[in-house]
């Protein structure tokens, strides 16, 4: 692996948000061509994407440009996965068709996995705000517009325990790969110990969790890009949310424990994941699919159950993880209490 980052855009059927955003790319690459690779991923889509690809390969010439098209449309995460498992560069940072990223992102990213030699992840932060209305979207335990409200940028930070603070925030923020970067083995790795994991919408939970692990994460205070959401799956079907937040939540928390995410932890998340559910989603999918709704929501409640005896059996109430020493013991508050 001579060059250091992948940047992959998988994508179908959106050819010209995939024309706009290589032409974001075309201009923020300039400078750091011979250090990085393109990759796109076209789902098999069925519009103009195939003349976009052609269009930007032929003019982006001075970078290494792979492109892959799927003989059949794979669904999104597995589509991703293919990004993921075919990077040849140290580090991977796939990118949404549709998320603006500012042009100081790249030599940002670049110079900080040269700087860190036992980086394993960096999270870039990032605002959010949705297609339909235009509106900033807030995470509801965070104040402000940024998404990561616990900054660790010189490299050393105490990977396991700032994903799992993020986590314990917002499951929303440790699932964007826009905002993500692997270590491309840790990742790689991570992918064969759950491949069955490419069948769950927060799959990237787990390997950003896994990748926490190999080493230390870096989490910007700056904001780089922009999240926009109310246009996924899980965020206009019923059954697609009823699954995100009945079973695939769940079993993503319990792949954590299996990485060595402590029992006490994990069951805290799935008891918060439990009382964040939206009864509206229940609703709404038992009106239309009774068994199948009942079937997903069953073991579901037994889990919560399980998780709450477990946690009688402990001497400390539920809490959240506080974060506030880093560093071989140093003091170190990184919770932003006004982000202004």
């Amino acid at each position: 692996m001579h060059r250091l980052l992948t940047i992959a855009i998988p994508t179908f059927n959106r050819a010209d948000l995939l024309d706009q955003q290589l032409t974001w790319l075309a201009q923020a690459i300039q400078g750091y061509e011979s250090e990085c690779e393109i990759l796109v991923s076209d789902n098999c889509s069925t519009d103009h994407t195939q003349t976009i690809i052609q269009k930007w390969r032929s003019t982006l010439n001075n970078v290494i440009f792979h492109t892959n098209r799927n003989s059949h449309n794979l669904g999104v995460v597995k589509n991703i996965t293919y990004c993921l498992n075919h990077a040849q560069t140290k580090y991977i940072w796939t990118i949404g068709d549709d998320d603006p990223i500012q042009n100081r992102a790249i030599p940002y990213v670049l110079d900080k996995i040269k700087q860190c030699a036992n980086l394993s992840l960096l999270l870039l932060n990032f605002s959010g705000r949705n297609k339909i209305t235009g509106e900033p979207v807030h995470p509801p335990k965070i104040v402000g517009n940024r998404w990561f409200d616990i900054y660790s940028e010189d490299g050393n930070g105490d990977g396991k325990s700032i994903f799992e603070y993020c986590l314990a925030k917002s499951v929303g923020a440790v699932i964007f790969l826009s905002s993500t970067i692997f270590h491309t083995q840790f990742v790689q790795h991570a992918i064969k110990l759950w491949p069955e994991g490419v069948d769950n919408w927060i799959y990237f939970g787990y390997l950003t969790g896994y990748c926490a692990t190999q080493g230390n994460i870096i989490v910007t205070q700056d904001v780089y890009l922009e999240c926009i959401v109310g246009v996924s799956y899980w965020q206009k079907e019923a059954q697609s949310a009823l699954l995100m937040q009945y079973k695939h939540i769940p079993e993503v928390i319990l792949q954590l424990e299996s990485l060595g995410y402590s029992h006490k932890y994990c069951h805290q998340r799935l008891l918060q994941n439990f009382r964040e559910v939206d009864l509206k989603v229940f609703l709404g999918a038992f009106r239309r699919w009774p068994l199948s709704t009942i079937k997903i929501v069953i073991p579901f409640l037994f889990l919560a159950i399980k998780s709450t005896f477990d946690l009688l059996l402990t001497s400390r109430p539920f809490t959240s993880i506080p974060i506030n020493k880093w560093e071989g013991g140093k003091s170190k508050s990184l919770a932003q209490k006004d982000l202004g």
